[in-house]
């Protein structure tokens, strides 16, 4: 995870400004592959979030994969920075992981309204939660 948090800020220190950083994000949204409709289900929906954002996991073994969605291009875009940091990785990492550290690193809480940094902070507990229930 320490990885794909250095691309992340690297990727994100490049950028001049805060409107490119935001577009950048809003790229890695529009790179996530289709969310199948048998995953649009009220279940997998974050609530919290002032879009309509969906997030379902799939485990294997003790690590769990993720995909999402969402009908705002900002939080797809925040969604797929966060698949970028938790899929595919393992229950227990995904729990010693500091989300709002990582998240500060990256300056994006600022870049962002109170209610999306709020929805963000959402989708984390969400990831979080599917790591508490691999147990």
């Amino acid at each position: 995870m320490d990885d794909a948090l250095a691309e992340l800020v690297e990727d994100f220190e490049v950028l001049e400004d805060w409107e490119q950083r935001i577009a950048y994000v809003i790229d890695l949204g529009r790179a996530l592959p289709p969310l199948p409709e048998t995953d649009r289900i009220d279940a997998n929906k974050v609530s919290g979030c002032a879009a309509q954002v969906w997030l379902a996991s799939e485990r294997d073994g003790d690590r769990l994969s993720f995909r999402a969605d969402s009908d705002s291009a900002i939080s797809r875009g925040n969604v797929a920075l966060l698949l970028r940091l938790y899929s595919g990785r393992a229950a227990h990492d995904i729990l010693a992981f500091d989300a709002k550290a990582a998240l500060e690193r990256l300056g994006l809480p600022q870049a962002l309204t109170r209610q999306r940094a709020n929805g963000l902070n959402a989708m984390v507990g969400r990831i979080r939660q599917a790591a508490l229930e691999v147990g």
